[in-house]
């Protein structure tokens, strides 16, 4: 792996291949990345015109729809950035995005839990997949679905892995940058990176990616029936499956 943005590739690849299965051409839509162009260029076809901002903040609207393609868990405020989205998106918009998951990086975690290794946090929080989704609903949106995609990473140095990771924006947000890595804690990393190699000298590390979708409300979508409304019994469906019972 080189020291680009790997994370953020294969982001937006899932992404372009999600909205290509949504049956709808999006007049006006917002992609939240301090690199988006490349993503709004492969998006042409289904979208007409595109705005980007690097800071949701600063998205006026309002958008059929709301790409995000990573960068969520870096923020400080989730709940707000998505109420934000929420708030630019027209009614029947879509919020389509991607974020790094908890249990992500696992490798790197160890690596720098190592003895030898000052424990200083050069790592951003990650978020769960099931918080991620009570999240979306917090905000009031319709429809939410949240979902893993893991990935396999593989690596001959462990600088590389680290360079990806600030390639993706997802090392430490920290004020205050941590001190240089000394000479013997670059050793020890060496070595506890030697030991995770497999035969030929890679080792695996873990990615896993949250995708979400969801919508701003709208009275055309399908709506939770009314508590009690149902005709059915549920003794009685059970006594059809196991005569038994009776």
């Amino acid at each position: 792996m080189g020291g680009d943005d790997v994370v953020g590739d294969l982001i937006a690849e899932a992404l372009v291949d999600r909205l290509a299965m949504v049956t709808r051409r999006f007049a006006k839509a917002l992609v939240v990345s301090a690199d988006g162009q490349r993503l709004a260029q492969q998006l042409a076809a289904q979208v007409g015109d595109f705005e980007i901002v690097a800071d949701i903040g600063e998205a006026t609207g309002p958008y059929e729809l709301i790409l995000w393609p990573g960068g969520l868990e870096s923020i400080d405020d989730v709940p707000g950035a998505l109420v934000r989205a929420r708030q630019v998106l027209e009614p029947d918009g879509l919020l389509l995005g991607a974020l790094v998951g908890d249990g992500s990086f696992p490798l790197l975690r160890r690596l720098l839990a190592s003895e030898g290794v000052r424990a200083i946090p050069r790592m951003h929080p990650q978020i769960d997949l099931k918080s991620f989704g009570n999240l979306l609903q917090r905000a009031s949106f319709a429809l939410p679905v949240a979902d893993v995609e893991a990935t396999t990473l593989r690596y001959r140095d462990w600088r590389a892995l680290v360079r990806d990771l600030r390639g993706a924006g997802l090392a430490s947000q920290l004020a205050a940058a941590p001190l240089p890595l000394q000479r013997g804690e670059l050793t020890a990393l060496d070595a506890a990176f030697a030991n995770a190699c497999a035969a030929d000298g890679r080792a695996d590390e873990a990615l896993r990616l949250i995708f979400f979708t969801a919508w701003a409300p709208h009275e055309s979508q399908p709506q939770p029936a009314r508590r009690g409304s149902g005709k059915s019994s549920l003794a009685a469906a059970l006594r059809a499956i196991d005569p038994a019972d009776d």
